[in-house]
């Protein structure tokens, strides 16, 4: 680790984009990083939550063969520390004694230097950390260059009872490392649960959150760190990676962060419209899809997907299909021409009133007597879907749909 005066930290926050079970990136991510810090004159860089392996591994934490890459991973850069740069705290799987556990290890010195476990563990969604690993006990602070280092991790400053562990064992800084996903109005959220347990603790804290889309899921970063006079110190952005410097001096009425970056942040709609971009792009790169498909038909729900795409992707990887049928008005035609055009992107027609009159003819006997009703008018449904997964699999496209929230709740999306 670097030499440093006693009375002064640097502190590299990296908010950054795993992917779960790419080990051998997230590696290089943090040896990234760390380069980054070490130009910047860091002491130590602080990695989010499970951050070697990804959140969140669900079952591919359970496999032997992923534990022993998370494990061989956070040795590689153990041993990289002995170069006297900056130490690293980070998150990753880790077997003790036969049992797993959620773990935050700081690095430095060219060793394993301490750890910490994970105590309040999540059971919901697919946050089933209680099925996977084992709880930690009570955590005191860790030690790093003279410094006692808090580290509650995520779900563990949800209620004041590991803080106050923390604290009343000497804990001077609180760095908790998070996989915390997006949700509107999540910032606020967060930022009123740090300010419960900085007032209880009186110390001062680093919300560090993870960023990008897994599945599902779409973590938007927006880190933050509160002196322990509750004052916003450093805000990092939403939905996007940042390597940030904050530094740090020790008064007598304890540290307090005197330098570091204020970012504005999406809020609202622009932040849902962050989001979605995000989770679209994060989910066709970590997939390895070279672009996207998608059915245009001069309605609102197709515009707003198609612009989302071009938002995420580019122009060139999104392909955009219309798919008329009799019904179909000049209008429509008209303003998904509008549409592409706006957007750069090529729109192709293919007519779908030979699958649907096929269809019709296959399941005429079948039907042979009833009135016409919506089974036969969703067979332009059916029909539009195959079309764009024909396109999707014979290009390797992954389709996009353009279903919206009604549609959704009555299961026509």
């Amino acid at each position: 680790m670097n030499a440093r005066s006693s009375d002064r930290l640097t502190i590299a926050l990296a908010q950054l984009d795993p992917t779960v079970g790419d080990v051998t990136g997230c590696l290089e991510k943090a040896r990234q990083a760390r380069a980054a810090a070490a130009r910047a004159g860091a002491d130590v860089v602080m990695f989010s939550e499970l951050f070697i392996g990804g959140y969140p591994p669900e079952d591919l934490v359970l496999k032997p063969a992923f534990q022993a890459a998370c494990r061989s991973a956070v040795e590689i850069l153990a041993r990289e520390t002995a170069d006297n740069g900056p130490a690293l705290l980070i998150g990753a799987p880790w077997v003790e004694e036969g049992k797993l556990y959620n773990a935050y290890l700081l690095l430095g010195g060219g060793s394993i230097q301490a750890k910490r476990f994970k105590v309040d563990l999540p059971n919901y969604g697919v946050f089933d950390e209680k099925r996977v690993f084992t709880p930690g006990p009570m955590p005191g602070p860790i030690v790093l260059d003279g410094v006692r280092i808090g580290i509650p991790v995520c779900k563990d400053i949800w209620g004041p009872d590991i803080v106050e562990c923390i604290a009343e064992t000497g804990g001077e800084i609180l760095l908790v490392p998070n996989g915390s996903p997006y949700w509107r109005d999540k910032t606020e959220a967060r930022l009123n649960l740090a300010v419960s347990r900085v007032t209880e603790s009186g110390l001062p804290l680093v919300y560090l959150n993870q960023v990008g889309g897994q599945d599902e899921l779409v973590f938007d970063g927006a880190s933050f760190v509160l002196n322990a006079d509750r004052t916003l110190a450093a805000q990092l952005p939403a939905f996007r990676e940042s390597v940030a410097i904050t530094r740090w001096r020790r008064a007598d009425d304890g540290w307090r962060c005197v330098e570091g970056p204020v970012e504005a942040i999406e809020e609202g709609e622009e932040a849902d419209y962050a989001a979605c971009v995000l989770g679209l792009r994060d989910y066709v790169e970590k997939n390895r899809f070279p672009g996207v498909v998608l059915g245009l038909s001069g309605g609102i729900d197709s515009a707003l997907c198609a612009a989302l795409a071009v938002d995420a992707l580019g122009p060139q990887r999104v392909r955009c299909v219309m798919l008329p049928y009799r019904f179909t008005s000049q209008q429509s035609l008209d303003a998904a021409a509008a549409v592409a055009k706006r957007l750069g992107v090529g729109c192709e027609i293919v007519a779908i009133e030979p699958a649907v009159e096929g269809l019709e003819r296959a399941l005429a006997s079948l039907f042979a007597g009833k009135p016409r009703d919506e089974a036969e008018e969703n067979l332009q449904s059916r029909a539009r879907g195959a079309i764009l997964m024909a396109i999707s699999n014979k290009f390797g496209l992954m389709v996009v749909t353009t279903g919206n929230k009604s549609e959704m709740s009555t299961g026509y999306a």
